[in-house]
């Protein structure tokens, strides 16, 4: 994949950030090392090797879900200062 000028200014746009002319060549270098560093490690013999699931040896254990610790409606609404019966009410927040 080529990094270029253009490609550049996509991703500026993209996620909304303005670079300077300086921070865009900087940024230009930057993603050209990390794809270097990744078509490095395209390079590493894996044949025969089993993908890692697991960092350690263990495999992780989950405890079951069990319900605790629930509050009453009554509980909960008794320091609410907006509510009806069944709901905490709260302002608007998306146009």
């Amino acid at each position: 994949m080529k990094i270029d000028e253009d490609l550049i200014l996509k991703l500026e746009r993209l996620s909304r950030l303005e670079l300077s002319p300086a921070e865009r060549t900087e940024m230009q270098s930057d993603l050209e090392n990390i794809l270097a560093l990744c078509d490095k490690l395209k390079e590493v013999n894996t044949e025969g090797v089993e993908p890692l699931v697991y960092m350690g040896a263990q495999e992780q254990r989950l405890r079951a879900d069990e319900i605790e610790g629930m509050v009453s409606r009554v509980e909960a609404f008794k320091n609410a200062s907006n509510k009806n019966e069944e709901y905490f009410q709260v302002p608007k927040v998306i146009k």
